[in-house]
Parts: C-alpha cells; sequence; structure tokens
C-alpha cells in the first residue's frame, strides 16, 4: 500500500470551535479587530468582542425561546440567507446553542427546502428579508409554524425575530458555550450539516463537526503564517480583507468566510448577491487582498474589457470546483508583477472535506494546472477500479483519511457505506495523478468515459477544448455507440466568433492533434449556447444528459 503524505503532520488544538476562534492564543484576531461588514456600509463592522457578546445573546435566544440543545440533542436549524455581514454571528450562535446549523440554497425551490427541512426535523428555519416568501411557502409544505419562522436582518442594526411578529431576540442575556476539549466529542458532535451539489442525484447532507472546521483553519494557516511573518520582516505585510461574494450554504462561504477569515485575523465585507460591477467597485475601494472564487467567475475579470487596476491589492486568491481557462492562468489584471504578482491557485476539495485538501503556500507559483500539494495531516492513497493501488506515477482514485474528513451524511446509511471503504478510507471519486509534490485532477470516476476498455477522463479533453481561441467553454460526455462510448464535446463559441466561422471536424481535429488515439472526439462536436453548471461552477451532469438527449431528438 502506496500512503502519500504519510509523516506530513502539525498538531492540531483539541478545542471546539468557538473557543479555538474566540479565547485560544492561536487565533490571530484580537479584540477590537474588524471581523465582518456589510461592502456597501464598510464604516459598520461587527468586530471579535461585539461578535463574542452577539454569539452569546443569539445562543440564549435559541435555548431559552426555541429549546435548542436543551436536551443535549443536535437541534437542526436550517439557514436561508443571501449574504448579510450578521449571518456568521448566527451561526457561531447556532454552535454556542448546541445546535446544527443546516445551511440552505438561496437557489432552491419550495419543494427541495421543504425536503431539508423535513429530513432534518428542523426546529427553525431562519432566513433573510428578501427570502420571505420562499420559506413561508417550504415552511407550509414541511408544517412548520410561521412562529418558528425567524427573519435576520444585519443593517442598520441586528435585529432576529419571528415571520408573525410573535417572538424576537431581545439581546438582553448571554449563554456561554460549553467548551469541549475531548477529541472524541470534538470529531464525531455535528454542528454544521452541508449539502453536497447533486451533480448526478439528491443532493446529501454532510455533517460537518468541530474537529472538521478547526482542522480545515489550523492546517492552511500552519503553512500561511510563516511566510506572512518574513513577508513582514521585509516591510510587505499581509493583511487579510476578503470579499463574500459566494452564495452562503457552500463550504467555501461557511468555512471561507465564518471560520478561516477570523482565524487569520482578517475582515469579511458581504455582498448580498453577486454582481460583477459591484465586485469590481469593492475590490477597489476596500483594497480586497484575498478571495476565493470561481472559475467563471475568474474567467470573466480575465476578458471583460471593463476589468482596469480593480484587483491591484489582490495578493492572494484561490479557486475551485472545475479546473482554471488558461485566459485566467495567463491573465495580467492581477495584482502586482513578476514575482510579486497575484498567486493565483486551484485548490481541491469537497463538502465531504470541510474544503480544500490541497493548499498552495503564498510564495510559491504554479502555472500547470496543479491544485497544489497536500494539506499536512492528510493522507492519500491512490487505487484503481478493482481498488488496488495503483503503482507510483500512475492515475488512480483518491481515497483520503484526515482530520478534515466527515464522520459521513445525516440519516443515510446507504450513502455512507458508498462513500467510505471498509476500513474508513473516503472516496473521493476524483482521479488524481501527482508529479512531485504537486496533484493535478484528471476527472471523476464515475464520468470517465470507456473506449474499448480505455478510460477517457473528460474533464482533460474539456480543458484542452478551452485553449482553442475560439472556444470559451466546453463539456464533454460519453455517447453509446458501436458496442462501446465515443466521447462528444459540447462546445460553446466566444461571442465573437459566429457559427461557421468554425466547423466541427476543426475542433475534432484541434484535439487529435493533441491527445492519444483513444480520447478521439469520436462522438462528434455540438455547437451550444452554454453549458448547464451548478452556482460551484461544476458542470451539471445530470442536465448536460438531457441536453445531449434534445440536441440528439432535434437532428
Amino acid at each position: 500500500m502506496t500512503v502519500y503524505n504519510d509523516g506530513n503532520t502539525v498538531a492540531v488544538p483539541q478545542i471546539d470551535l468557538l473557543t479555538f476562534l474566540f479565547e485560544s492564543r492561536h487565533c490571530a484576531a484580537v479584540e477590537t479587530t474588524p471581523l465582518h461588514a456589510d461592502a456597501n456600509d464598510p464604516a459598520k463592522v461587527i468586530t471579535k468582542s461585539e461578535g463574542r457578546v452577539l454569539t452569546q445573546q443569539i445562543a440564549y435566544f435559541l435555548r431559552h425561546r426555541y429549546r435548542i440543545g436543551k436536551n443535549g440533542g443536535q437541534d437542526v436549524v436550517v439557514t436561508l440567507s443571501t449574504g448579510q455581514c450578521g449571518l456568521p454571528c448566527l451561526f457561531y450562535g447556532v454552535v454556542a446553542a448546541e445546535g446544527v446549523y443546516s445551511a440552505a440554497s438561496p437557489a432552491a425551490t419550495a419543494d427541495e427546502l421543504s425536503r431539508q427541512i423535513r429530513e432534518g426535523a428542523a426546529k427553525l428555519l431562519v432566513c433573510s428579508p428578501d427570502l420571505k416568501s420562499l420559506a413561508i411557502a417550504a415552511a407550509r409544505l414541511a408544517e412548520l409554524p410561521q412562529g418558528n419562522i425567524l427573519i435576520l436582518e444585519s443593517t442598520p442594526r441586528l435585529k432576529l425575530a419571528s415571520i408573525d411578529g410573535s417572538v424576537s431576540c431581545g439581546f438582553e442575556h448571554q449563554l456561554l458555550w460549553r467548551v469541549i476539549t475531548d477529541q472524541k466529542k470534538l470529531e464525531e458532535i455535528p454542528i454544521c450539516i452541508l449539502y453536497s451539489s447533486g451533480t448526478t442525484g439528491l443532493p446529501k447532507g454532510v455533517l460537518v463537526s468541530h474537529a472538521n472546521m478547526v482542522a480545515e483553519a489550523f492546517l492552511p494557516a500552519s503553512i500561511n503564517r510563516p511566510i506572512w511573518q518574513n513577508w513582514a520582516a521585509k516591510g510587505k505585510a499581509f493583511e487579510s480583507r476578503t470579499i463574500a461574494h459566494l452564495p452562503t450554504p457552500h463550504i467555501s462561504a461557511v468555512q471561507g468566510y465564518f471560520v478561516n477569515p477570523f482565524f487569520d485575523g482578517g475582515i469579511v465585507y458581504w455582498m448580498p448577491t453577486f454582481d460583477f460591477g459591484d465586485f469590481l467597485k469593492y475590490n477597489l475601494q476596500l483594497r480586497i487582498t484575498t478571495f476565493f472564487s470561481v472559475p467563471k467567475i475568474y474567467s470573466a475579470l480575465a476578458r471583460h474589457p471593463a476589468v482596469t487596476d480593480q484587483l491591484a491589492n489582490l495578493r492572494i486568491a484561490y479557486s475551485g470546483a472545475a479546473p482554471l481557462s488558461r485566459d485566467a492562468i495567463e491573465s495580467t489584471k492581477f495584482g502586482g508583477h513578476g514575482d510579486e504578482r497575484t498567486l493565483l491557485s486551484e485548490t481541491w476539495g469537497s463538502s465531504e472535506t470541510t474544503g480544500a485538501v490541497t493548499h498552495m503556500p503564498p510564495n510559491r507559483r504554479d502555472t500547470s494546472g496543479s491544485v497544489g500539494v497536500i494539506l499536512p495531516n492528510m493522507v492519500m492513497r491512490l487505487v484503481d477500479e478493482h481498488n488496488n493501488d495503483v503503482p507510483a506515477g500512475e492515475v488512480g482514485e483518491a481515497l483520503l483519511k484526515g482530520p478534515i474528513i466527515t464522520k459521513g451524511y445525516y440519516c443515510n446509511p446507504e450513502a455512507n457505506q458508498v462513500a467510505f471503504t471498509e476500513d474508513g478510507w473516503l472516496r473521493t471519486g476524483d482521479i488524481i495523478k501527482i508529479k512531485g509534490d504537486l496533484l493535478y485532477v484528471v476527472g471523476r470516476r464515475k464520468e470517465i468515459i470507456k473506449y474499448q476498455g480505455y478510460q477517457v477522463p473528460p474533464a482533460e479533453l474539456e480543458a484542452l477544448l478551452c485553449t482553442h481561441p475560439a472556444i470559451v467553454d466546453a463539456a464533454v460526455i460519453g455517447i453509446l455507440a458501436e458496442e462501446t462510448e465515443l466521447p462528444r464535446a459540447l462546445v460553446v463559441l466566444k461571442p465573437h466568433i459566429r457559427l461557421g466561422e468554425i466547423s466541427e471536424d476543426e475542433v475534432v481535429d484541434f484535439i487529435s492533434q493533441r491527445v492519444s488515439e483513444h480520447k478521439q472526439l469520436r462522438g462528434g462536436v455540438r455547437f451550444v449556447e452554454s453549458i448547464p453548471r451548478l452556482l460551484s461552477g461544476k458542470i451539471w451532469r445530470a442536465k448536460l444528459n438531457e441536453l445531449v438527449w434534445e440536441i440528439d431528438d432535434s437532428n
């Protein structure tokens, strides 16, 4: 058995998330550190000291009015919100009350939201004012009383009150959270449920624990902080200022906005929803130094003529969910020049891994398309389709163990059985290649196309297609024919390219010159207006299948 990264370990604090953030010596934020503010009103901030008080006040309200955590059970609180600076305090408050924060998507339908409420037997549904109608409709379907629907407002001051006006948080009393140091409890007590993207089926509720979130903050910081200290000694100190622009229910928001910036002593400026013009404006006005975003946004930043000097202060930028385009990787629109150019790095992870499994040190640069190096304390195996470890240098499905791995799915033993091996390794479904210490994502196991016994990773062909000067987006799917699967490409042309200026045969030839014989686009090429994608940027494979069927039916 070949185990990668074995022996690369650091000591992670053995303590609950709130004590780790608010009380431990490890947290870089001091009492007066501003942590959260709305981007359109940045002068009004929530400091660490104020955040602690709000956390304890919300916890008292949830415990004494709705009995959240009263009996030691894990009471679920579903939250449906667009971006607002008070949302992290609600999260901290739910955790302090010993409830479970269940993040819901603002893009959900009433049926989808009601399913999440029923699945978690949620006691409460908290929404932002703009999502009131959706919350009411879903609660009605789930038979949740209106008195158990709360509206959270962040400005001009924090408010938390029931939708029917019968109950409101007075912010008068405080509940101290329970300090936990027992490692088994830290690993097993869930504090958050995050729903997987459901690219090929119904979303599954991923259980996230204290130990998961503490490790996901501490491990990258163990790499970053010595480098930042070196920068500071050279007069180039790094100040963390990020912009919350991604949907709030994803791990990139829950971990990336609620926890990691706090731990690093940085501020998060909140946008209600993503707007490209506002995003540019806020990056310039607020001197944003770091953010995590998705490939679609990076591509827009690289290509849009309106982007000039707005990213001048950006020093560290991470991406995930899908490969970055070559336009983004090579763009000169990001801050700095030469060795001081913005670190633009891809990462690899999922909700099941509490976010990133890999990380690129801030003083290292890579333009080869890697997703960085494995975090300390994480170990990995690469296996073939029969679960046998592959020889060094060969590609295989990544199996993972470590402190950021979920204990499993909420009330879903069938999914747990599929996701984990008998000896506890998480099956990621991702096909990985290793060169040196860098990892490369080749594709997804369930998406691999089998052509006459050969494996064809769609992601490899998709990345190549997007290097064509006329192509802006692409997806590759297997078409059943000739008693095997044939790779077919769905291609989106750049706006200035019209149909007829490039032929399907030209695209086929472009790929044929760059890949081996079994990877040819034998299923042909189809030009489409857009590739179906989830908000995370991942290709929505189920919708992609539907699109292929529609195209074939029309022909």
